[in-house]
């Protein structure tokens, strides 16, 4: 049987090599305006073809980000200190140990740099390490090929797809869903070096971004509300 997790999921900071994770301040929303009302991140996660509206982000702020039961956390530079993106869980199962991820790195000069590598990897540690949870899935789009290539390099598996459910582009693009269960955390644990999913043979592209992934909260919409 899963054990519960704990009522505060998270700590005021989790620290890594190159980012450091925190809890959202109410400041934190102007980048957030600024993240959502970009263009390449819509066509990367939304099903719609334009950036959210402003009023949409704040309403979303609100409640996901710094509301009492938001999972949310801000990805900080850490040598900097800089805000640069955001990652939470949300739909939160407990009694299955079970909940969904989402990360963007909005800040475009911070892409390629393993940000988003790392703070998926902090965040999965807490998952499965801490919180005790069983299975962290995503949703993302096909044609988004980087942030599967990282959330590959972070343990994630594909395990399914909706064919042909995105119009991007000029054709067709199937959602992708992926998992990764605390038996495969645990595994790769054993077998690999605590940085070496980062710093490993199989690194981000020159300028490559790290995920800027919002499908998952786009999907989750349709079911559950508007999330991430």
């Amino acid at each position: 049987m899963p054990r519960m997790v704990q009522r505060r999921w998270f700590p005021e900071e989790l620290i890594g090599s190159r980012v450091v994770l925190r809890r959202h301040v109410p400041g934190n929303i102007a980048a957030f305006q600024r993240w959502y009302a970009d263009p390449e991140i819509a066509r990367l996660a939304r099903y719609q073809a334009t950036p959210m509206r402003p009023e949409e982000i704040e309403r979303f702020f609100a409640a996901r980000v710094v509301g009492p039961d938001a999972l949310s956390m801000a990805v900080h530079e850490k040598a900097t200190g800089r805000l640069v993106g955001t990652c939470a869980f949300s739909q939160l199962d407990g009694e299955n140990g079970s909940a969904l991820y989402h990360i963007t790195i909005g800040e475009s000069d911070a892409w390629g740099k393993g940000y988003g590598t790392e703070a998926t990897q902090m965040m999965l540690d807490h998952a499965f390490g801490t919180l005790g949870l069983h299975r962290i899935a995503l949703y993302v789009f096909e044609f988004n090929e980087r942030a599967i290539r990282a959330y590959k390099r972070c343990g994630f598996v594909v395990e399914g797809r909706s064919r042909e459910s995105i119009w991007r582009d000029g054709r067709w693009w199937d959602e992708m869903a992926m998992s990764v269960l605390e038996s495969d955390w645990r595994a790769r644990r054993e077998v690999t070096a605590p940085d070496a999913e980062v710093d490993g043979a199989d690194p981000p592209e020159p300028h490559e971004a790290e995920p800027i992934e919002v499908g998952s909260s786009d999907r989750a919409s349709r079911v559950f509300g508007r999330w991430r």
